[in-house]
């Protein structure tokens, strides 16, 4: 089963499995007129049962004016839908059959353009509404997670654009790539070759994709690599831009890895954390040596930016310590998960 109000910020296997469900589904079983918290309450609750299985769960919303929200049950056949109703006690619950309707288009027609910065990024069905000036990227949301559309995604193309206003970037690692939308954002924007890795085959395929359909193929790099052990971060490193946007778990476990692969003044754009969770990363980041360079929220998710302080020299043009960007190649940070 999947709950989710829209279709923005589904993960990967949500967004197929609803829009699969709701094609396949014949009847609904609709409980009305619910605050929102009511919704996800009793939303909640259905996920976790197990006297009932619909193919599916939404909520949505009604009545704006009124703050209304309904839960709805999608079921193969009318039986189920009675059988949950009863079940659960839904009396107050509405069955009725499923309308025909290409639920993968609108569903894809729901997620409007997004514009962060100088990036106009869009679905297939939206081509006609691109910009003559920036950077137009097209992605639509598929088989891999984000679509650009999550404050997330969103939040890291800000900050590559900010980036820019200062500087190219020339040697880009995604680590969690998804659909490959920062990857190919960050070659669209500096015709400079990127790496897009992720634990994911499906997401590798599409992020290929994506790059030819955007024009960047050659500049991108894709591969299935858990973490940065992968001979081809370790071999092209350290990189002066480099994108996380996975969650906050994983990006503890790949602080050390993270901040070792990242050069003397290069940035590191981390998201996927919400904004409890914002100080945790910035400890952790901190104490790995680099510097809270910047912070994006959207929503309850947020964006941070790091980037390594540039080594002082001393008086006579030495650096302290080793000359060489400590396990910047070699043994040494790609051996860190």
């Amino acid at each position: 089963m999947n709950v989710s109000p829209s279709c923005a910020g589904l993960t990967r296997a949500s967004f197929w499995a609803l829009t699969a469900s709701m094609t396949e589904a014949r009847f609904t079983l609709t409980i009305p007129a619910l605050s929102h918290d009511g919704a996800n309450a009793l939303a909640s609750a259905l996920e976790e049962s197990f006297r009932i299985d619909p193919m599916a769960i939404t909520i949505n919303e009604t009545d704006e004016a009124k703050a209304l929200w309904e839960v709805v049950l999608y079921f193969e056949s009318e039986e189920e839908a009675e059988n949950a109703r009863n079940l659960g006690e839904l009396k107050h619950g509405l069955i009725a059959p499923m309308p025909q309707q290409d639920w993968v288009r609108q569903s894809l027609e729901g997620l409007a353009p997004v514009t962060a910065g100088r990036f106009f990024l869009h679905g297939s069905h939206d081509r006609e509404r691109r910009r003559p000036g920036g950077i137009s990227l097209e992605i639509d949301a598929g088989t891999a997670f984000g679509t650009g559309h999550h404050g997330t995604t969103e939040g890291c193309l800000i900050a590559l654009d900010r980036i820019l206003k200062r500087r190219l970037p020339e040697n880009i690692l995604d680590v969690g790539c998804g659909t490959g939308v920062l990857a190919i954002a960050a070659a669209k924007a500096t015709g400079r070759p990127a790496l897009a890795s992720d634990i994911d085959p499906e997401a590798v395929r599409v992020t290929i994709a994506n790059a030819a359909l955007n024009g960047v193929k050659p500049l991108i790099g894709s591969f299935v690599a858990a973490g940065l052990s992968h001979p081809r971060i370790a071999g092209n490193g350290p990189y002066d831009l480099i994108f996380a946007n996975i969650l906050a778990r994983p990006l503890v476990a790949l602080s050390t890895g993270l901040a070792r692969a990242l050069m003397p003044g290069g940035d590191l754009i981390l998201s996927g954390l919400t904004l409890e969770q914002m100080r945790w990363i910035e400890a952790t980041y901190e104490s790995r040596g680099l510097a809270l360079a910047g912070r994006i929220t959207r929503g309850n998710w947020a964006t941070l930016v790091f980037t390594r302080p540039k080594k002082r020299k001393r008086p006579g043009g030495r650096t302290p310590g080793r000359s060489a960007v400590a396990g910047s190649r070699g043994a040494g940070w790609e051996l860190d998960c």
